[in-house]
């Protein structure tokens, strides 16, 4: 091996970083090393980072094993000590050259074997930005990193850092080259996303950075926001909804529970009538709108009243696409200090039936689809997108990062056909 590998753990972000890390990696002379960007969402996710660690040395006995990401942030010390690892990186240091450089040709070793910064002090996010991550079709564009909030499920702020926003100049600026190289499709990314802009000047909010993106790059066609907290969404947000047809019609909604108790218990800051008056608004500004939601089942103190508000919430938010999250205690979260009420077996049930109403959901939508005309993005030669995320199969071969107007045909499995 020379050319070092990466394994990538986790989120969007995480995988945008990668991309990153890889190009410092090469300018630093990096070599025989392998590269595990980690996940500490919940413990499962670090279990498999070891895991991950562990097998990559046996199939990589003389390189370098460098571990990074969340994991290797919060609890650095317990990644240091594996005899597998030969380095830990923080989130922000990965972001550094000068730590790829110690890591180039004459790399130390022991003395430097931990690089891991207090992320709190991190204040700015921006110098990693990269020219195309994703498909040929679509690219993603880091804009914010970091959360302010601290749900007390969640652990990832003490891995990511408070919020930090890349100013919008920069993002106009990238993505432009990126229409300039033929991408036909940008999502912007971040941590908390909703909260882009809070510590700028003048304290812009995310739809006028998505409005400014639409006036100054007119040659986009497609824009497209990931997960977003419905409660933050600002009224330039809900004008670009319900104004500009380049804004594609698909929320991933950070919503997490259906009962106001748990939500309240969660720390969220928002009720259940809260995101369903969203949703409801939402569709009647742009009724093609589809939603997705992140939904977490089983979390303490969770009776089945208080699951059965989130089963219900699939259809009075008129979800479609769903990631259901089978609670786990996360320590160094106020929840693990929750008596866990609900047992294993409880939360397995009963985020198999969220995930079945989230199957049915999707039927649903894909069945109100059949003879529509969609403007599909070919992310291969017989598979794209609809504005609304469903994938579409064609029985003949297309243009990868062409956007195509078709008629559909009808459903298979869980695509459309054309």
């Amino acid at each position: 091996m020379s050319v070092p590998k990466f394994t990538t753990l986790g989120c969007r972000l995480n995988a945008y970083e990668t991309e990153a890390m890889k190009a410092l990696a090469e300018e630093a002379g990096v070599k025989d090393a392998v590269v595990v960007n980690t996940c500490a969402v919940t413990q499962e996710a670090v279990r498999k980072a070891r895991q991950e660690i562990r097998r990559l040395r046996r199939e990589n006995p003389a390189a370098k094993v460098i571990v990074t990401g969340c994991a290797a942030q919060i609890d650095p010390d317990s990644f240091a000590e594996m005899d597998e690892v030969d380095a830990v990186i923080g989130n922000h240091d990965k972001m550094e050259p000068a730590t790829w450089s110690k890591l180039g040709p004459n790399f130390i070793g022991e003395t430097e074997k931990v690089q891991v910064n207090d992320i709190m002090s991190v204040t700015e996010t921006a110098g990693h930005l990269i020219d195309g991550f994703g498909s040929r079709s679509r690219a993603y564009v880091q804009v914010q990193n970091g959360c302010d909030h601290r749900c007390t499920f969640c652990i990832i702020p003490y891995g990511r850092g408070n919020s930090r926003s890349v100013p919008a100049g920069v993002v106009v600026d990238q993505i432009k080259r990126l229409v300039q190289q033929g991408y036909n499709e940008v999502v912007l990314t971040g941590v908390d996303l909703t909260s882009w802009g809070a510590d700028l000047p003048a304290e812009p909010r995310l739809g006028d950075l998505v409005m400014r993106i639409l006036r100054l790059v007119p040659d986009l066609p497609r824009l497209r926001i990931s997960s977003i907290d419905s409660i933050e969404a600002d009224e330039n947000l809900m004008q670009a909804i319900a104004t500009e047809p380049r804004l594609m019609p698909h929320l991933h909604l950070s919503l997490q529970h259906g009962d106001d108790l748990i939500l309240k218990r969660m720390k969220r800051r928002h009720l259940r009538d809260d995101a369903i008056a969203f949703c409801e608004e939402a569709q009647k500004l742009r009724p093609d709108m589809t939603f997705g939601a992140d939904i977490i089942a089983g979390f303490p103190t969770e009776t089945d009243a208080h699951f059965e508000n989130s089963l219900k919430l699939v259809q009075d938010c008129n979800l479609t696409w769903l990631h259901v999250f089978p609670y786990s205690s996360r320590p160094g979260t106020p929840a693990a200090r929750i008596p866990q009420k609900v047992n294993g077996a409880v939360i397995k049930e009963r985020a198999a039936r969220l995930r079945a109403a989230g199957d049915q959901a999707v039927q649903r939508h894909l069945a109100a689809q059949q003879g529509a005309t969609h403007h599909v993005l070919m992310e291969s030669e017989t598979m794209g997108r609809t504005a609304q995320f469903a994938e579409v199969h064609f029985a003949t071969p297309k243009q990868v990062g062409e956007i195509i107007t078709t008629t559909i045909l009808g459903v298979s499995g869980t695509q459309l056909t054309a």
